[in-house]
Formats: C-alpha cells, sequence, structure tokens
C-alpha cells in the first residue's frame, strides 16, 4: 500500500488584461509620435519641393556639412544669432535706435521686438547687424526661432517663428521702426541650405527685408527666407 498521495493542485489563474487596454496604448503612443512627425513630413514633402532653391554662389567655399559640429556644434546655440551664418559673421553696430517692433497679422503676432545686432534668439528677434535697417535702401535681414507649430506662440520668442511656413505671397509684415510705421509686403519665399548666404544679398533700388527661421519645423535642417519689399506711401 502506497504511503504518499499526489494530489493535482489547482492551476492559478493568470490576470488577463484587457485587450482594449493594450490597443489603447498602443493607439496612443502612435498619436503622440505622429503628432510630432507629420508637421516635418508634410513640410518635407509638401513644401520643401516646391520652395526648394539652389544654393547660392557666394557660399563659404568650405562648404560645411549639414548637421556637422562645425555648423552646429550644440543645437542649444541656435538661440545665438551669430551661429547661424558662421562663415559671414554679423557686425556689431551701434545705432542710435536698437530696438523696433515687427508685427505679422497673419500669424497673430503684434509688435515683437527686434533687436539690431543682438544675440540671443530667446528673448527677442534679430536684425543681423551690419544689414539695413528699415526704411531705408537694401535689404535688412531678420532672424527668428521655431519649433513644431503645436508649441507656436506669439509671444514666446523660442517658437515665435513656428507658423512661418504658412506666410504667402501678398501677406503684409509690419514694423514699427523710429516712431515710423513701414508695411512690408512678401513676394517671396524659399527653402535653402543653411550655409546659403543669399538672404544677406543686398540690392538698393527699394527698402527690403529676408525673414529668416529654420525648417523643416522643429529641426535645424534648411531656412526658409520669406522676402517682402516695402509698400510705397500714396
Amino acid at each position: 500500500m502506497s504511503m504518499y498521495r499526489y494530489v493535482k493542485a489547482t492551476p492559478k489563474r493568470s490576470v488577463k488584461r484587457p485587450l482594449f487596454l493594450s490597443f489603447g496604448l498602443i493607439t496612443i503612443g502612435m498619436s503622440m509620435l505622429a503628432w510630432t512627425v507629420w508637421p516635418i513630413i508634410s513640410f518635407s514633402t509638401l513644401t520643401e519641393n516646391v520652395l526648394a532653391k539652389t544654393i547660392s554662389p557666394i557660399v563659404d567655399a568650405e562648404k560645411l556639412e549639414v548637421g556637422s559640429d562645425r555648423l552646429y556644434p550644440d543645437s542649444s546655440l541656435m538661440t545665438n544669432a551669430n551661429v547661424w551664418f558662421p562663415t559671414r559673421p554679423q557686425k556689431k553696430v551701434t545705432t542710435p535706435v536698437n530696438t523696433y517692433a515687427l508685427s505679422i497679422p497673419k500669424l497673430k503676432i503684434k509688435n515683437a521686438v527686434v533687436t539690431i545686432a543682438g544675440d540671443d534668439l530667446a528673448t527677442s528677434l534679430i536684425h543681423y547687424g551690419g544689414t539695413p535697417v528699415p526704411g531705408t535702401f537694401g535689404n535688412g535681414v531678420i532672424f527668428g526661432h521655431s519649433t513644431l507649430p503645436q508649441f507656436f506662440s506669439p509671444t514666446n520668442y523660442k517658437s515665435i517663428f513656428s507658423t512661418l511656413p504658412t506666410i504667402e505671397k501678398g501677406d503684409e509684415i509690419q514694423i514699427l521702426y523710429d516712431g515710423i510705421d513701414y508695411t512690408y509686403v512678401v513676394y517671396d519665399k524659399v527653402v535653402v541650405e543653411p550655409t546659403d548666404l543669399s538672404p544677406l544679398e543686398q540690392q538698393f533700388d527699394d527698402s527690403y527685408i529676408t525673414v529668416v527661421t529654420c525648417v523643416p519645423p522643429g529641426t535645424y535642417w534648411k531656412r526658409l527666407n520669406i522676402k517682402a519689399r516695402l509698400r510705397q506711401q500714396i
């Protein structure tokens, strides 16, 4: 007679998570990814090819590589206007008026501060030192920071130009400089390489401005140049 008896234990029930919970988490993750990436993809596929332009002949002979350490040693430095054109540094000019106001009605930007020959794009827009001031003959260059358009704020200088790619020909850029109002009308928009120095080119038959930011939104890959000409007062 056997002294032991084996009894089959009752199997433990595994706790099954609802299938819909797993699918829900996956959906949320994919939605967040799409929310972040879509502005970049849409700009690159739908806009960039239309606006693309060949590199200007005056590009520096060193031909810096996009994304290289020499061009972008640290992404945090992109709020420093002096690294945007590393081969053509801005001039530290002094003027009686060192700031002025810029408004873009279409983007709901009103009286944004522009600092002439400034350094910090996190605290204002920057008028590149050495380029003509508003209302004078020549081409004044204005830099602004951008990020993903979802974070656009007309009062936050780190995201103020996030929706600049939506500007079209005929839109207005208003400037209040030294007590005088000037209205510039957009006549062209192009996407160029970061090494392209064409925004600094000058023509003195009229007063122009070129507004510059990084694209696609949220990256430093290329530059969007919005070109505008002074509307003549009647």
